[in-house]
């Protein structure tokens, strides 16, 4: 008589269908090690090369600003910071602390209204990230904010469980729930989509939608599209132009019905948007215009060791509108830190999951 444990390989082996379907997940296993395919990243960071590294929408600021950083350890790494700001839609002073190990990742920021931000991720594993989001801000103000996400990275797909503002109190289910998933379907190739269920209220229907990705990297240059949910399509495309130099490109087509009821048709709505990004030795330019007629550039030069000035300037030719914004970094640290530094310089880097 067969022990329970030997249950599950008698069952695969006897019977017939089972073993069947053991065959085909063996052999599609054996066939996706073969392609040797890589993780293609996450469907939030899809087009990070345009976005977020080309681009300057989030580097670009209006009026002055001054950002002390003060770093305290390097393993496990520990700063603090103090940012003083003046000009639009800037905090007159922000108080930061950053706290970062193998597995924990922590972060918090205050600023003079008494707005409370933080994050706090903790990596389970070497594939698994749990990451959480808070923001209180004061009373009356209705900006206060709970997320909830859970990642797990694989060797050629991540996927991603995202959880805002979610509530069960009024026995309803409420908030924004998202599902993301991207896979490598060949080694330069990448098909994903992303699922959105929201619902404000319990008198409010939920509403649901799904996007389609896709991200193709070749040696020097990547493009992705994207069919939102919303009826927008997005496509970019990212290029290494040299060593120093990067060029991206960025193209969004809204499509929205117009006409009412009686019928009308879409109504199209489109921008275009091209940046450069040239790495020198001391320095970084960023530079970009759009099809509506705006221009921007931003240079980060480091004048000193500790020092990083900044400069942006955007003209907006319908508008006949011009904003600059001027900014010092300055990053403190004693010797004992440039000691510590020196003796971590042959150890292997923290893998901190931001």
């Amino acid at each position: 008589m067969a022990s329970t444990a030997d249950f599950p390989l008698a069952f695969l082996t006897k019977n017939p269908v089972a073993s069947g379907l053991s065959d085909v997940l063996r052999s599609f296993t054996e066939r996706r090690e073969k392609l040797g395919l890589s993780n293609p990243g996450s469907t939030e960071n899809i087009a990070r090369e345009v976005q977020r590294d080309v681009f300057l929408n989030n580097f670009m600021f209006t009026g002055i600003r001054a950002d002390l950083t003060k770093a305290f350890s390097f393993s496990p790494l520990f700063q603090v910071s103090h940012a003083f700001s003046m000009g639009e839609r800037l905090n007159p002073y922000t108080f930061a602390a950053l706290y970062g190990t193998n597995k924990v990742f922590l972060q918090g920021n205050v600023d003079n209204e008494g707005q409370l931000s933080t994050r706090c991720n903790y990596r389970w594993g070497p594939s698994t990230v749990t990451k959480t989001q808070f923001q209180i801000a004061p009373a009356g103000a209705g900006q206060d904010m709970a997320q909830f996400e859970h990642e797990y990275t694989g060797r050629d797909f991540t996927a991603s469980l995202k959880a805002i503002n979610p509530s069960y109190l009024e026995g309803g289910l409420t908030g924004i729930f998202i599902g993301s998933y991207l896979q490598s379907v060949t080694p330069k190739l990448a098909l994903g989509l992303e699922t959105v269920w929201q619902r404000g209220g319990l008198t409010q229907p939920p509403d649901t939608g799904v996007s389609y990705m896709a991200r193709y990297k070749s040696n020097d240059w990547i493009a992705t599209a994207q069919l939102q949910a919303q009826g927008a399509l997005n496509a970019t495309y990212w290029r290494r132009l040299s060593e120093k130099v990067q060029a991206g490109v960025d193209m969004t087509l809204s499509l929205a019905p117009s006409g009412g009821l009686m019928g009308g048709g879409l109504q199209k709505e489109g921008i275009t948007t091209f940046g450069v990004k040239y790495d020198f030795r001391m320095s970084t330019f960023r530079a970009q215009l759009d099809s509506k007629g705006k221009l921007a550039c931003l240079l980060e030069k480091r004048v000193a060791a500790p020092v990083t000035m900044t400069f942006g300037a955007d003209v907006d030719h319908v508008t006949q509108q011009a904003k600059i914004g001027v900014g010092i970094t300055i990053e403190a640290g004693g010797e004992e830190l440039q000691e510590q530094q020196e003796a971590l310089g042959s150890q292997p880097s923290l893998n901190i999951p931001f």
